[in-house]
């Protein structure tokens, strides 16, 4: 089967090549892909800027439809449709944080698409526990999508703490901080959105998708426009989606004394900002990376009531061969979620 392979470490060293179909043992499940999301990780593993372990196939945001059960799985069928949690396929099961259920931070930790073979390919192979069922009316391309909005339900819903007539701040309209909106949204809370020349379509998607105010910090005053729509006081929760330095001045500026931050955005280097803020303001603040099973069960039932859609961040869908173009549409913000069809 054909398959997107990093094949050595060092910038690049990406490219389709033909691998041999995995098998499905006895206690496995086998998939066919129907769609996979091109992911911000998968940028950083083409780069080198992300940890892997090539050979390696890329790609972990996926829908997929059973071909083959082991003969121990019980449960399962062929043509059961099901989103796979990819970041727990391996993990020691033994540590502190493994039986506390926030395997994200097991120390032996791999994840599908940089640390096991993962999804940008025919078929995959996986344990029964890392298949969620998705909801009948939920099309399989929405469902390659349910990954990075587990990873939206985490940040907003299990560490963010909001409040009926909270003011909140969304810097960075990619399709994480999208997908923190429409969470936002759906809860009735007010939200600005914040971001740069390089954002005017997914600015004018917020703005379909329920922000209050959408702000091009480039040619507007972020803090007066968050003033004027909190009375002065700032916002009471912020959640910094770009990863970007600029972002995180913006925000510690425009959040209020006593208010939220949520870390959602990963940088891939160092930066700098004015810490003292979060002292004299007395911020609190919360880092957020991947999500738990409870989240992914949560996810699953915000969709299933089927108040919250995803399809319209979806703005391509490719062939697998046609991966350089989704990588290079990812890379100048053309693109908000590009799917790959193998």
């Amino acid at each position: 089967m054909k398959a997107l392979v990093k094949f050595a470490r060092g910038p690049g060293n990406v490219e389709l090549r033909e691998v041999e179909d995995p098998r499905c043992g006895a206690d496995l499940v086998k998939l066919q892909v129907a769609w996979c999301g091109i992911c911000g990780t998968d940028l950083h593993v083409y780069h080198d800027r992300f940890r892997s372990f090539p050979p390696v196939i890329l790609g972990h945001e996926t829908s997929a439809t059973i071909v083959e059960a082991g003969k121990n799985v019980r449960g399962l069928a062929p043509g059961e449709r099901f989103c796979i949690l990819g970041a727990s396929a391996v993990t020691c099961g033994r540590c502190l944080y493994c039986r506390q259920g926030q395997f994200m931070f097991c120390q032996e930790r791999r994840g599908m698409g940089h640390g096991v073979n993962g999804a940008f390919t025919r078929y995959v192979v996986v344990r029964p526990d890392q298949l969620f069922r998705l909801p009948a009316e939920l099309p399989l391309e929405e469902g390659a999508v349910c990954e990075p909005f587990a990873a939206a339900v985490h940040a907003v819903c299990d560490l963010t703490p909001l409040r009926a007539g909270d003011v909140a701040l969304i810097s960075g309209p990619g399709p994480i901080g999208l997908l923190c909106l429409k969470l936002l949204a759906a809860e009735g809370i007010k939200t600005i959105v914040a971001g740069t020349d390089a954002d005017l379509s997914r600015l004018e998607l917020a703005r379909r998708i329920g922000a209050h105010v959408v702000v091009k910090v480039n040619q507007q005053d972020l803090l007066s426009i968050v003033h004027a729509e909190t009375g002065g006081l700032g916002a009471d929760v912020v959640l910094e989606c770009a990863g970007a330095a600029s972002s995180v001045r913006s925000c510690l500026d425009a959040i209020r004394p006593l208010g939220h931050y949520t870390q959602v955005g990963h940088f891939g280097k160092e930066v700098t900002a004015p810490l003292d803020h979060i002292a004299f303001k007395q911020i609190r603040i919360a880092g957020s990376v991947g999500y738990t099973v409870a989240t992914w069960m949560r996810m699953l039932n915000i969709l299933e009531q089927g108040k919250i859609r995803l399809g319209d961040v979806i703005t391509h869908k490719l062939a697998l061969d046609d991966w350089q173009k989704g990588f290079a549409a990812c890379e100048d913000k053309s693109a908000l979620k590009v799917l790959l069809q193998p």
